[in-house]
């Protein structure tokens, strides 16, 4: 029974992690259909934040703490405005042709790995843990480690957060409104242009957010994103294309099935086995856990 509380617990921890990550990815995907092969880079972009602030910038000099909080709103900007230059740039010549997106991205995200290779070296480099989030607790035979415990709360505030925005401001309206008919929006009035760039950029921060949060389970490194990048994608596709409550639920039932195959057989076996399964579901449900329902004329 303890082994089961505990890999559910690392399970849940997992998720929150895939849930942060996908985020961005689903309500950019979602909204714009691209095929954005870069976001692993700006939670490279995100994870490198706290190193930078931590070790470079004097002014946090023996503030670990204080630079590794600082660090969630300026990875926040700092990936939000890098995202925004690629959609500006690239990405808004190019809505519509998918496939000219993925390459696109993929050629950014080597250029970007290359460049934090070149300015960070090839060692992966190691996040300053605050104090206070060192140690664990122990509840009911479960030992719950106080990083992965905050990891679960800031994925819980950003959803919080999310849903909020969508839901109770004119931008975050206006935002849905894209996502369900591009053209109804745009002969409604609507800037689609404005609305793609401030989702790009809401996407691409809740992406260095997700590379904050890494840094506190692992190394930094040039290609850490590259190591999350596909499961995001699964989740986004599981849940249904910019549905925020079926990428909650993806995330953390991949995080569940990735935590207990890989204790039951291994690493590598644990994630050929949720592909398997990921495969199988989308035989049954190919649009994903949530579609959006529209009505349709009858004759």
């Amino acid at each position: 029974m303890e082994t089961v509380l505990n890999q559910s617990f690392i399970g849940v921890s997992q998720g929150s992690i895939l849930l942060l990550i996908a985020l961005g990815l689903a309500i950019t995907f979602g909204q714009m259909g691209v095929i954005n092969m870069a976001h692993g880079e700006l939670i490279m972009a995100g994870a490198y934040t706290p190193y930078v602030l931590q070790a470079k910038v004097g002014l946090f000099a023996g503030l670990s703490g204080v630079a590794y909080m600082t660090a969630f709103p300026v990875a926040f900007v700092v990936a939000g405005a890098l995202g925004l230059l690629v959609e500006r740039l690239l990405l808004r010549r190019m809505y519509g042709r998918p496939l000219d997106t993925l390459l696109v991205t993929f050629g950014v995200s080597l250029v970007l790995q290359q460049f934090a290779k070149d300015r960070f070296g090839a060692q992966p480099v190691d996040v300053k843990v605050p104090t206070w989030l060192r140690g664990n607790v122990h509840v009911a035979g479960v030992t719950m480690t106080h990083t992965r415990l905050f990891i679960i709360a800031v994925s819980a505030v950003v959803i919080a957060g999310v849903w909020a925005y969508m839901h109770r401001l004119p931008q975050g309206h206006r935002m849905m409104a894209v996502v369900q008919n591009r053209q109804l929006a745009a002969v409604s009035g609507l800037d689609t242009g404005r609305v793609d760039a401030t989702t790009f950029f809401i996407g691409s921060g809740l992406a260095g957010v997700a590379g904050v949060t890494i840094g506190l389970v692992g190394s930094v490194g040039f290609t850490i994103g590259s190591n999350y990048i596909v499961d995001s994608f699964l989740v986004v596709i599981v849940g249904g294309l910019g549905k925020l409550r079926g990428a909650l639920v993806a995330a953390f039932a991949i995080g569940l099935a990735n935590s207990y195959l890989e204790y039951g057989t291994s690493a590598t076996m644990g994630k050929a086995l949720v592909f398997a399964l990921v495969i199988v579901f989308l035989q049954v449900r190919p649009n994903g856990l949530v579609t959006l329902r529209t009505r349709g004329l009858t004759s």
